[in-house]
Formats: C-alpha cells, structure tokens, sequence
C-alpha cells in the first residue's frame, strides 16, 4: 500500500549539505499501524512529508498504491493524496476563517463530492463534536481542534492516515483522549497508520515499531 524505498533526503545549508534520511526503507500493509520513533530533529517530520507526497526524495522513492509518486505530474499526485491519504499534524492545521464543519467539509468539496456536507456533519459526529460544528478555531479547545482535524483527515475515507505527533500539543489528559479516538476509529475503518511520535508510550499501541536515527530506520 505505502512503500519507501532507499529514500535519501538532503538539505542546502550555509554550512553546507544536511543529510537528513540516508537510505530509508519502510513497507506498510493494508490495516497495519506503525510508529516511527526517534528524537527531535531526528527526520520523522521529514520523512512523513516524503510519504505523503508533499516532498520529494533527494533520492530513492515512494510508491503509494504501486504508483511511483515522482512519475505523476502534480495534478495526479494531489489527486491520489486526495484519495488515498488523511494527514493529521500536531499543529491542527486548520483554516481559521472556517467554522469545524466547513474545515472538514473542504477536502470533500475540493474533489467535488455533492455530499460533502452531510459526511462532513457524520465525521463531526463520530470525534463527539456535532454540537460545535458551527464554531470557529478559535473558540474551540486545542483538544477539539484535533479532533476536527482527525474528522477532516478520515472524512475522505483514505487508506492511509500519516499523524505527526497528534497529541503533542496537548495536556496529558487530552492528548489521551485524542490518542484514544484515534486508534478507535482506524481500527474501525481498516486504516493503515503511519504514526510519527517520540512517546515510546504512544508507539506501544502500533503493531510495528521502527525507529529513526542517523537517518536510517531500524525495528
């Protein structure tokens, strides 16, 4: 389904070349969870965009579906994110002059789908938000920021959920929660999860674990 094959990444420096990823292999499965581990700076972030195809490999590549990512023009690859991947970051990400259900409406609307708002209204309803789906950002709790931003991520039905630290910028007690909702509903659904983290609590609740250091992956 989410394949990684010798993926090298490098960065232009003043100080010259960052060799962020050196070689980096990772296979997911239909349904599978895996945690990617490793410390701060590490190139979890990095290697997450690769995957989703926001990025490109230095070398190496990325398939999704079988489909090599770097031979599809811009057009088919954001039309394969679309379809196939939901994307969850620790920051939200969400749109601030839209109210949570108008954010978990867009992806929908963007690929042109006449039911957008009722799914949207449903996903609302499946993270205990349906009550709050007439408010902005800003007058919601970081916690129910994530979970509209987990709403607006499975809404499309994607195969594949990427989530970059998703309660890390939260209170335990939140995050938790938010933690809680997630395995929950990708185990629902059948996702596969690709979930960047460096909560060795958090990546004990994954199927597989691998880990990030130096550039390379290791079990």
């Amino acid at each position: 389904m989410l394949s990684a094959r010798d993926v090298h990444k490098h960065f232009a420096t003043p100080a010259g070349t960052l060799e962020v990823l050196r070689g980096v292999d990772l296979e997911v499965a239909p349904g599978e969870t895996v945690a990617v581990l490793g410390e701060s700076g590490s190139g979890k972030s990095t290697l997450l965009a690769l995957l989703a195809g926001l990025d490109v490999p230095t070398r190496g590549s990325v398939w999704i579906d079988g489909r090599d990512t770097a031979a599809l023009s811009e057009r088919e690859l954001a039309a394969l994110r679309a379809r196939r991947i939901g994307i969850v970051f620790q920051s939200f990400h969400l749109m601030s002059g839209l109210s949570a259900e108008e954010n978990v409406r867009l992806p929908l609307e963007l690929r042109g789908d006449a039911d957008a708002a009722a799914r949207a209204r449903a996903a609302l309803e499946q993270v205990g938000l349906s009550a709050r789906a007439a408010h902005l950002p800003a007058r919601l709790s970081g916690g129910e920021c994530q979970r509209v931003a987990l709403a607006r991520a499975l809404v499309v039905e994607p195969g594949i959920l990427l989530a970059d630290e998703p309660s890390g910028s939260l209170d335990e007690r939140t995050g938790e929660a938010v933690d809680d909702l997630l395995f929950d509903l990708v185990a629902k659904r059948g996702t596969a999860l690709v979930l960047v983290t460096h909560s060795e609590r958090l990546a004990s609740r994954c199927s597989r674990r691998v880990r990030l250091a130096g550039g390379r992956l290791s079990a």
